[in-house]
């Protein structure tokens, strides 16, 4: 954990937020600026600053991102689709510093993403 990071305040809850699932590798919270009708952030309690910090052991928990974004997408209906998105870099749009995926539905979405 870094004592800084936001994400990392909220994984051992210092700042409130609306966990939607949470386990010994990873957390989930509603983002408080919804991009979406459902907007969820799932990060590795492990502090990553970004996929470039991530290393081979890191592998297990990348992919347990996304098998937790297929989870919490069946628990909340999203089966007509829904979006994963992992923003690496500032140029990117990433704006926290702890490596996270986006969780996205409840809408129709367009390609490219922009």
């Amino acid at each position: 954990m870094s004592a800084d990071c936001l994400f990392c305040k909220i994984a051992a809850k210092k700042i409130p937020s609306k966990i939607v699932y949470e386990d010994d590798e990873v957390f989930a919270f509603e983002d408080i600026g919804p991009q979406a009708p459902t907007h969820i952030l799932i990060c590795p309690r492990k502090h990553l600053g970004s996929l470039n910090e991530a290393s081979s052991e890191d592998q297990a928990v990348l992919g347990k991102l996304q098998l937790v974004a297929a989870q919490l997408a069946r628990k909340l209906n999203l089966l007509a689709g829904y979006r994963t998105v992992l923003n690496n870099g500032s140029g990117a749009g990433q704006s926290v510093f702890h490596l996270h995926l986006h969780l996205l539905g409840g809408r129709t979405f367009r390609w490219p993403p922009g």
